[in-house]
This record gives structure tokens, C-alpha cells and sequence, in this order.
């Protein structure tokens, strides 16, 4: 049972089911152009003979934004049955950036080993840190509020890790609201999460998740509004599919 909170109360919360397999298409905007696209993939898997799952993330630039600054990066989020993250694993190109970067959560030992490896210079970094007994990355935290029930007003804490650090991250449902995207039109609750300001990340910026108001609380809209700089970059929903 999920436990959430409301203005200082507890709230029971009945969990809703994953799909057995499941694939989204995005469109991604910055600064009102096509900057590229993105691909999530989920399914039911066995890790040394155990259930659990497993979420793909690829993740594209196109077209201006591919000339000016070239995006390629796949990232592997393992989850256990309950949800909590075993491992992740991000290869990434990024300009003339590439790194591979993989973290090992162990719920046993209550550590996350982080490995990162800079294929451009050939040098590595590692570290290794103090973790909760269950824990997500961020991508394994977008499907478990997934199975939340949590009505706008209503807040809870989620223990985050990308390996270097670990934090309680709160999540609060803000309003209804319904949206428009290229996959057509969802009634929607709109969620903020608390990554960023110094929590996980030390980025100033904000991360919006809308997921629709039914019991497959599909995620149609991802929204990370940073500086001005960088501007607002925004996930939208083009097709999916379940089986």
C-alpha cells in the first residue's frame, strides 16, 4: 500500500497496474521548433531469474537543432518487481561529447556504485554512495507515480538516486487540465516534480508530468521549464501502442 500526503495527512493509495509491454512516441520542442524525438519503451522482463521490469529511453535531435547541437542517447532504467531500481545504464552523445555511465542500486548493502566513462579522453570516474533500501531513478519514478492515485492536493516523497546523489524528492498534483497533442486530446492531472533547485539537480528549473485521468495514467506531456538560456523543452505524445 502507498501512502501519500495531503496537508499533513495520510492518504491510502490503491496502486494502479502497469501494462505487460508498452511503447511511446514523442515529439520534442524547444523554443516552439521540432528539436527531435524521443522513444519509451516498458515490459515485464526477468533479471537472475526474478521478475521485474525494464524502461528504454532513446532520445534524438533533429533537424536545426541536430546542426547545432547533436543529441544521441539511449538510457536503460532495471527495475525490480516493486519498482525499485536495480540498475541503469545511459550511453550519450552530446555535441562532441560521449560518455557511458552505468549505477548498480543494491537494496541489500544500501549502496549505488556509479561508473562513468568519457570515450572522448578514455578516463573514468566512480563513486559510490548511501541509498535507501528501495529507491528509483528518475525514469522508474515516472512509472511508479504512474500507479498513484494521487489527486490534485495531494503530495508525496519519493526516494530519487542518479547514482551520485540520493534524495527524498516530493511530488505534488497540481490541477485537471486538459491537453492537446499530436496523439489527439487527454483529461489530464498535471504533476510537479521536485528535481531540480539544488535537490537532485543543482539546475534552477521546474519538471511538469501530465498524466491522463483514467487508470492507464499514460503520460502525454513531459515539460522542463530551465533558464533562460536554455529555455523550456517539451515532451509530447504522438503515438502509442500496448500490448
Amino acid at each position: 500500500m502507498l501512502l501519500l500526503f495531503c496537508g499533513g495527512a495520510v492518504v491510502a493509495a490503491t496502486p494502479n497496474a502497469l501494462p505487460p509491454r508498452e511503447s511511446l512516441d514523442y515529439s520534442i520542442e524547444w523554443r516552439l521548433v521540432t528539436a527531435g524525438q524521443a522513444h519509451l519503451t516498458w515490459s515485464a522482463t526477468a533479471h537472475d531469474a526474478d521478475p521485474g521490469w525494464q524502461a528504454d529511453l532513446h532520445l534524438e535531435s533533429a533537424g536545426l537543432v541536430s546542426k547545432l547541437f547533436k543529441v544521441n542517447n539511449e538510457y536503460v532504467s532495471n527495475l525490480e518487481s516493486d519498482l525499485c531500481a536495480s540498475g541503469s545504464f545511459l550511453r550519450s552523445e552530446e555535441g562532441k561529447r560521449r560518455k557511458e555511465t552505468s549505477v548498480t542500486f543494491n537494496r541489500q548493502t544500501h549502496k549505488a556504485e556509479y561508473f562513468e566513462k568519457d570515450l572522448n579522453k578514455n578516463t573514468v570516474v566512480t563513486r559510490e554512495i548511501e541509498i535507501p533500501a528501495c529507491v528509483h531513478d528518475v525514469l522508474g519514478g515516472l512509472y511508479l507515480l504512474r500507479t498513484m492515485n494521487l489527486q490534485p492536493g495531494q503530495s508525496t516523497q519519493v526516494a530519487v538516486s542518479d547514482g551520485k546523489k540520493s534524495v527524498m524528492a516530493r511530488v505534488v498534483a497540481l490541477q485537471r487540465e486538459e491537453i492537446k497533442t499530436p496523439a489527439g486530446s487527454f483529461k489530464t492531472i498535471r504533476y510537479e516534480a521536485f528535481l531540480f533547485n539544488n535537490v537532485l539537480y543543482r539546475r534552477y528549473g521546474h519538471l511538469y508530468v501530465w498524466l491522463t485521468d483514467d487508470s492507464r495514467r499514460l503520460p502525454v506531456q513531459i515539460r522542463v521549464r530551465l533558464q533562460f538560456a536554455i529555455g523550456t523543452i517539451t515532451l509530447q505524445l504522438e503515438k502509442d501502442e500496448k500490448t
